[in-house]
């Protein structure tokens, strides 16, 4: 607004001040809309493309010290390894408390900054403190193994597979060939399962056969370590290409375990075969244990029995939206129905955050979309809808929340 134009205006745009030349200048301006209607956009895209989160994003960063000590008893880790790690690592900048947990030839320490710390700075302090000062190891300690928990590092959403047709060995390998899929998902960053009962192929020695040949279990244990193993061994070139060469191969069957040298006799070669008593490939020992109660029954099902699960919990990445990537899980575990995943396996939703997330981001929604309108026609009824017009553009056109996490 130039000076011709100021002094041309009314008196009343003149008393104002700036703020009144501002008012009047977009008062009778043509972007004015276009500003209103800009303003209106921007909130529905904040609305829309904020991420929404179960857990509360507060940085708080958290580091697990795991250190070993094989052989000693907790009384000994406690004094020589966590007691002086204790010490050690309160020196640290922005430490708040430290935890230890004194286990048989284990001690485990928690390190818990303040609240608004940066996890990248704690981190490189943690690890300059313990590196620089190695020389300090008691003997027999091995050295720290540092772990980064933060609040993204709780699944978002967990999947229990179970049904009437399926052991917990059948379980897992089901499991596991749905993890791999899972984890090619965009934004996920950890996926672990609990329960089932992986594959495991027990070897049974034959003492009689170990001593005759002058073995020991402990050789043929490292023979097959050996052996199940793949790795690169150079490379040739031919027609301008370079190939390259691998040896060796991983065991799949229990036929491959019988064709291992596992030594050497009478300038002969003894393979397993030779002093294996029996080979069983199965279930091993379970880890965990899952069991799903089902409530709803169905025509072959019993109400309230228990079956043997396996459950696949989903973490994601940091400052990704939970809602999105629960349903992209759910969307890819349907569309593997008939491929990977049986049509008679049951999956149950046990966790999904992404879901509790998105309805209390639309509850908030809802609550704010009440509370304006009620202001709106309080105003209204006060001063004019022409003035409770003017607020209820202002209000709608400031994006709800910023930065905000649900």
């Amino acid at each position: 607004m130039t000076d011709e134009d100021f002094k041309s205006s009314s008196p009343l745009a003149r008393g104002l001040g700036v703020a009144g030349r501002i008012a009047h200048t977009f008062i009778d301006s043509k972007l004015t809309p276009l500003v209103i209607v800009a303003a209106l956009l921007l909130g529905a895209f904040s609305i829309l493309e904020t991420p929404r989160e179960e857990e509360p994003q507060i940085v708080v960063p958290m580091l697990d010290v795991f250190v070993q000590m094989p052989g000693a008893s907790p009384e000994e880790i406690s004094q020589r390894v966590s007691l002086p790690m204790e010490k050690l690592l309160r020196e640290v900048p922005g430490v708040e408390y430290v935890y230890s947990i004194s286990q048989p030839g284990m001690s485990m320490l928690i390190v818990r900054f303040y609240v608004g710390s940066k996890e990248e700075d704690a981190i490189v302090q943690t690890y300059n403190k313990l590196y620089s000062n190695f020389d300090r190891i008691p003997p027999g300690v091995s050295q720290p193994i540092i772990k980064v928990r933060s609040i993204n590092d709780v699944p978002i959403i967990a999947l229990t597979l179970w049904g009437k047709n399926y052991d917990s060995y059948h379980l897992r390998r089901i499991a596991g060939e749905l993890e791999n899929y899972l984890k090619q998902l965009d934004d996920v960053s950890e996926t672990t399962m609990i329960g089932g009962q992986p594959r495991k192929i027990r070897v049974v020695l034959d003492t009689e056969r170990l001593a005759a040949y002058g073995l020991t279990p402990a050789a043929v244990a490292g023979q097959l370590q050996s052996a199940n193993t793949r790795a690169d061994v150079g490379s040739f070139a031919r027609d301008n290409h370079e190939f390259k060469v691998e040896a060796g191969n991983f065991f799949t069957r229990p036929e491959d375990l019988q064709q291992v040298v596992v030594g050497v006799h009478s300038r002969r070669p003894v393979y397993l075969r030779d002093v294996v008593e029996k080979l069983e490939d199965g279930p091993a020992e379970p880890d965990s244990y899952v069991m799903f109660a089902n409530a709803r029954g169905g025509t072959d099902q019993t109400v309230g029995a228990e079956y043997p699960a396996v459950t696949i919990t989903l973490a994601k990445r940091k400052g990704t939206n939970a809602t999105i990537i629960s349903e992209r899980v759910l969307e890819k575990v349907n569309s593997l129905r008939g491929y990977v995943l049986p049509n008679d396996l049951n999956i149950t939703v046990t966790r999904n955050y992404g879901e509790s997330a998105k309805d209390k981001s639309n509850e908030l929604l809802k609550h704010l979309l009440i509370a304006t309108l009620s202001v709106t026609l309080l105003i209204a009824l006060a001063l004019g809808w022409r003035e409770s017009g003017v607020v209820l553009l202002a209000v709608a056109s400031h994006p709800p929340y910023k930065k905000s996490r649900f």
